[in-house]
């Protein structure tokens, strides 16, 4: 069995560099440039107004709202990445190399990405194929990426480190968006080469991740790998009656992080039909900055203050802010009203996402089968995801109104929030307990 050394800053800030690599991914495709240039591809315009006439698509003999359909894609992606990683992290176990699988994912996400330069709204079911198939890259990779943290530094570090990657990530991200928006509105650049760009970031920066992060070659023997990742969920989730303070904040996680992620898909394709409604899209692109920059500061700001007030009180402070944020997304109808609430989003998202994940990776009990336990974070998080996002474009198709699908958030940071409560005061010092082991 290998030995990883611990708190390495070159290892360390190898991993950080995924984040910087793949985070363009998230911003750029899935939440900024893509969507808008999909609904402009799926919509039919009137020319001298801007104005959406029709926005309904066929998908395999069906028809389908287009941003409905744009929901049920990703959360088809989130359903199949949900059941191959417990079959990968299986494998990965027995082979000892989760290095091959995060960057077999890298890969299949940044290559899909640049296929998008060929989509075309008027054949969907070929055109939609990249879509998926990058957003199983992404989140793919992150099954095995999320595990190397507590392989590469101790818990008093994870917190630091989390943000300190998600920091990076949003900084980063935020620097190719607005070199993207210039290339697009001052130089005419086609969106389709922006595709292209991203990929290219993609594979690029990962290198850097590559060249620095140890093999973690831990092997395990077991015969059969392809099952052993579903036995391995089995066995955690038994294991989860041990540990109770780690239960009842995954129970939490499963449902306020699923209005999270499906915010994160869902806010462009909002705004751009409720919002920003007429040719000009620049100014959603400038929400979209907003969102970022902040979220990074974001990151940085929540990891200091949970050094004073606890991760659970930090928690459960910006989930309430984050149903806040969903009433107010219910009843804003100005692009002005939308930059002070993206400010707010932004710096949620940056502290809820890196909270989270360093929360959660300070909370696994002590053990050398960390890619377990992160699989089953991850299929928690993809299980979620997968309703979340389905259920918000299946509310939207039944009320053909997208804002009508904002009060499922709404429910679900409530959730969220409530079984955040059950966590006691007495049994905060967990984490303190965690960090000083």
């Amino acid at each position: 069995m290998m030995v990883i050394e611990k708190n390495n800053p070159r290892v360390m800030t190898g991993w950080v560099m995924y984040d910087w690599a793949n985070s363009v991914y998230n911003l750029v495709i899935t939440t900024a440039i893509f969507p808008i240039f999909y609904q402009a591809q799926t919509s039919t315009i009137d020319k001298n107004t801007c104005e959406v006439v029709y926005d309904k698509v066929s998908f395999l003999g069906l028809e389908f709202i287009n941003s409905q359909l744009y929901n049920y894609a990703f959360a088809f992606s989130y359903l199949i990445v949900a059941i191959m990683a417990p079959i990968l992290s299986g494998v990965a176990d027995f082979w000892g190399n989760k290095k091959f699988f995060l960057k077999l994912f890298c890969y299949l996400g940044a290559i899909s990405c640049m296929g998008l330069y060929f989509f075309d709204g008027k054949h969907l079911e070929l055109s939609m194929l990249p879509v998926m198939l990058a957003c199983i890259g992404f989140w793919g990779s992150l099954v095995f990426y999320n595990a190397y943290l507590p392989e590469i530094a101790d818990s008093h570090l994870h917190d630091k480190l989390s943000a300190r990657g998600f920091s990076m990530g949003y900084i980063g991200s935020t620097l190719v968006l607005i070199c993207c928006l210039v290339a697009i509105k001052i130089f005419g650049v086609s969106a389709r080469y922006i595709f292209i760009v991203i990929g290219l970031w993609w594979i690029g920066f990962a290198q850097f991740t590559y060249a620095r992060l140890p093999a973690s070659r831990i092997r395990k023997n077991f015969s059969n790998p392809f099952l052993n990742g579903f036995k391995e969920i089995i066995k955690v989730f038994k294991e989860l009656k041990e540990h109770v303070v780690l239960k009842k904040f995954l129970t939490s996680y499963f449902v306020y992080n699923c209005g999270v992620q499906t915010i994160l898909i869902v806010a462009v394709p909002f705004a751009n039909k409720e919002i920003f409604i007429g040719c000009e899209k620049s100014g959603l692109i400038v929400a979209v900055i907003i969102i970022q920059l902040l979220a990074a500061v974001g990151a940085f700001v929540m990891s200091r203050v949970s050094a004073k007030i606890g991760n659970f009180n930090v928690l459960k402070f910006v989930v309430f802010l984050w149903m806040i944020c969903c009433v107010g997304g219910y009843l804003i109808t100005t692009p002005m009203q939308f930059y002070f609430l993206a400010a707010l989003v932004g710096f949620l998202m940056g502290g809820v996402q890196s909270m989270s994940r360093s929360t959660y990776a300070k909370l696994i009990p002590a053990t050398q089968d960390h890619a377990s336990y992160f699989s089953f974070y991850d299929v928690s998080e993809k299980i979620g995801l997968v309703i979340g996002v389905f259920l918000f474009g299946f509310i939207e198709g039944i009320t053909e109104n997208m804002r009508n699908s904002i009060l499922l958030l709404i429910v679900l940071f409530a959730i969220g929030f409530l079984f955040l409560l059950r966590i006691k005061k007495s049994e905060y010092g967990i984490l303190k307990q965690k960090v000083l082991t």
